[in-house]
């Protein structure tokens, strides 16, 4: 009878339903982890398999967002009780807010200038996307930028806003633009995939991510073949405010020729992080001054899947000091006085990991404090990615929940001054991507005045 059954049918059925499975776990994994050792099938399969294994998925997102199109960044839930804004502390401010954020309602990215004196928005910058993406040259390098960046996926990030009224920034791996007060495209650079901050240095030129292509040389010598061309080679790119490249170095050679990592098997580092993505640089912070700790020209550059902050000096390619302490998936490096820098920490520990932290590093006692720590935990404050901090000249600190869609501001003594959610007129909650702060009172009233002579006419 046992015998019998190896030749019914449902045998055959299942046997070949076994083989299947196995095949088609073997190409997800070829996906995730990157190493098909070259099988082209592996290579040809890999699209519709991953098409057929993230039905189940979007099937989930479309009955959780009560919605079919997929291609719109979902509608955020953790605040949805919350107001757009409360001010709980009266206190004028005068500084702006660069606030980019997804509308729901406009179906778009928007960037609003806010006066935090009274939370008013005076100006928003809302470009032509589908124009923009039709000047793209580079189709080697975005051979999707209609799909991925169309009008409806599209995310400023980081935007930086210039004395001139002029916006540079980005939609995170992406190319980089530049656009006038009145949101009409300058330039654009897609000579390389650029993502995250965007930050001045003393000469008035923008460090930014981006990914080095062709790879960097040690990429190029070491790299295994299944891997060469997913590698996401990291990083930091000087620009000028005309978007011309100045200069270029991958985090990887850093680590790599200061001994952080061996060269010859620095691959095998990255696999307990990502093998396609073993840096995730998110954040460079350079030195605007000469201090004891630092020379100006000087970057810190957030390395995230190695939960450490790289102190690197360009001119010299000399890592001054490698930190590495009581952070984790860290977003957002800033300096905040001649001795000290401030570390948004994700904080994504396997335990005690519910709540984001601000982290300070003293550099002249070595040590490590938290800022605000209760205040943060009592407004269930927590983003597992992106997000950053901002510490205000008199010491106040503005916490940004990325993923949440929600801003907090605690004046110095750790009260809460006011609280922002991006509710649009619907009352959907959108993502906020990476927000700024301008207390330069030179710049706030040049750009004022901007705004009450403005002669837009889109």
């Amino acid at each position: 009878m046992f015998k019998k059954f190896f030749t019914y049918p449902v045998f055959l059925v299942l046997f070949l339903s076994f083989i299947g499975a196995m095949g088609f776990g073997a190409i997800v994994k070829c996906n995730y982890v990157g190493n098909c050792d070259g099988n082209k099938i592996y290579k040809f399969l890999q699209k519709p398999v991953m098409f057929i294994a993230s039905v189940p998925v979007n099937i989930r997102k479309i009955i959780k967002f009560r919605t079919f199109n997929l291609d719109k960044p979902q509608k955020l839930t953790k605040h949805k009780d919350k107001k757009r804004f409360e001010q709980f502390i009266p206190n004028k401010r005068n500084a702006l807010l660069v606030l980019p954020r997804y509308d729901h309602s406009l179906s778009r990215s928007v960037v609003d200038i806010v006066d935090l004196n009274n939370f008013e928005v005076i100006h928003t910058y809302k470009h032509d996307i589908a124009e923009m993406n039709d000047q793209v040259t580079n189709t080697k390098e975005f051979p999707r930028i209609k799909i991925d960046n169309s009008p409806i996926r599209f995310l400023y990030r980081h935007p930086l806003l210039l004395s001139d009224g002029s916006l540079i920034s980005d939609s995170d791996y992406s190319i980089e633009f530049k656009i006038d007060f009145c949101s009409n495209l300058k330039w654009i650079n897609d000579q390389r995939i650029f993502h995250h901050s965007k930050m001045l240095d003393h000469e008035g030129n923008i460090w930014v991510g981006g990914q080095m292509n062709p790879k960097s040389k040690y990429v190029k010598k070491y790299q295994p073949v299944g891997l060469r061309d997913d590698f996401m080679d990291d990083s930091i790119v000087k620009i000028n405010t005309d978007g011309k490249i100045l200069y270029e170095k991958s985090v990887t050679e850093i680590l790599i020729e200061n001994k952080i990592v061996p060269e010859k098997n620095f691959i095998l580092n990255s696999i307990k992080h990502d093998l396609e993505d073993p840096v995730h640089l998110n954040d460079i912070e350079p030195a605007l001054s000469d201090t004891k700790y630092w020379k100006k020209g000087d970057v810190f550059i957030n390395n995230l899947h190695f939960s450490a902050i790289m102190h690197y000096r360009p001119s010299t390619n000399k890592l001054i000091n490698y930190i590495s302490g009581p952070f984790t998936s860290q977003h957002d490096v800033d300096i905040i006085s001649d001795k000290e820098i401030s570390i948004f920490n994700n904080n994504n520990f396997v335990v005690e990991n519910q709540y984001s932290e601000v982290v300070i590093y003293n550099f002249e006692t070595k040590k490590f404090r938290t800022l605000f720590n209760d205040q943060l935990q009592k407004n269930n404050f927590k983003t597992a990615a992106g997000g950053l901090s901002h510490i205000f000249n008199d010491g106040a600190l503005m916490v940004d929940e990325q993923y949440h869609g929600r801003i907090i501001l605690f004046n110095n003594e750790g009260e809460k001054e006011w609280e922002f959610v991006n509710v649009d007129k619907n009352g959907d909650i959108g993502y906020i991507f990476w927000s700024r702060v301008i207390e330069d009172v030179r710049f706030i009233k040049q750009f004022k005045s901007l705004v009450e002579n403005k002669k837009c006419t889109n």
